[in-house]
């Protein structure tokens, strides 16, 4: 047993540090972009106020131009009738005001410089997706596969996961938990099933036991939602109705009242909810898939809340 979780402690390592420093290069990749990007901007704004400065020198030398034949032909002596040329003059030089200094002509620094950390991190922030449950892969049956980024779980037909049996781990069913527990405050994630037929989708108490093929109803520590062959119950055997199958289902725990609802996020409809005692142990975000069978959705992935929504 021991020789097991040895070797699988270290497959996780190698595996761990191929993704950290997957996940580095491309946050290195992205730097480097970016910094390649900026330095460019700043060279095109060179290039153009030089291009403008050169230009206005070409004016100002122009007008100076016209001001010296203005000048020699005064010298000359002109006839009178020839002082039409004087109409051809610019005539901020005959009135004696000059060429003004260009405004404008250096570049922005403040343009380039300003919050220019916190303005690549924003930009960062909108290609990074942030997940509010991470599911540990410690506690996942050897029924299941959990994706690299430990956002998504599909079912595992045979043969089944080489993994240790660690105490933390589900022997019986596909079941896997969320890697954060709580005790308190107020806690909301969606899950995105798409047409998947079979998946139960809540919370489960930390002390249930992961070893026996127990049900997973309220009385065993579970407070889930069903959907299996098309159906949606509760733990209770309890039937549901619902008006057309969700895609995604937002699970929401306040662990001070103790309450958790499923929710239809599309609409803000409410599905199911529960009353229990979500204090005196930790409650972890639970989920079991089963097979997918000919359904286009084979994973089902945790996501973000695309809307606050309160409980009720």
């Amino acid at each position: 047993m021991y020789g097991d979780m040895t070797k699988h402690c270290k497959k996780q390592l190698e595996e761990t540090e191929g993704q950290i420093k997957e996940e580095f290069e491309q946050l290195y990749e992205f730097l480097h972009q970016e910094l390649k990007d900026r330095m460019a901007a700043l060279r095109e704004e060179e290039k153009q106020k030089r291009e403008t400065i050169i230009q206005e020198q070409e004016n100002i030398q122009a007008h100076m131009s016209a001001l010296e034949e203005v000048i020699s032909a005064v010298e000359q002596d002109l006839p009178l009738k020839d002082n039409a040329v004087f109409l051809t003059i610019p005539r901020d030089l005959w009135l004696g005001s000059g060429p003004q200094v260009l405004s404008g002509g250096l570049i922005d620094v403040a343009k380039h410089l300003g919050n220019l950390s916190f303005r690549v991190w924003e930009k960062m922030r909108e290609r990074i997706q942030f997940t509010p449950v991470i599911l540990d892969p410690n506690t996942a049956s050897k029924r299941v596969v959990i994706s690299k980024d430990l956002t998504s779980v599909r079912h595992k037909p045979r043969p089944r996961q080489e993994h240790p049996d660690n105490p933390e781990r589900f022997r019986v069913y596909s079941n896997v938990l969320g890697s954060e527990g709580f005790t308190s405050g107020r806690h909301s994630w969606e899950v995105e099933v798409g047409d998947h037929p079979n998946w139960l989708i809540g919370v489960a108490k930390e002390t249930l036991d992961r070893k026996e093929g127990i049900f997973a109803s309220p009385e065993n520590g579970f407070w889930c939602l069903f959907h299996l062959q098309g159906e949606y119950s509760d733990g209770s055997y309890q039937k549901l109705s619902l008006e057309r199958n969700p895609k995604r289902i937002r699970v929401m725990l306040d662990c001070g009242s103790g309450k958790v609802s499923f929710y239809d996020p599309e609409g803000d409809d409410h599905i199911l909810s529960y009353r229990g005692t979500f204090s005196s142990h930790k409650i972890f975000p639970f989920f079991c898939v089963y097979a997918a069978g000919e359904a286009q959705t084979v994973d089902v992935k945790v996501c973000g809340v695309e809307r606050d929504l309160n409980v009720k």
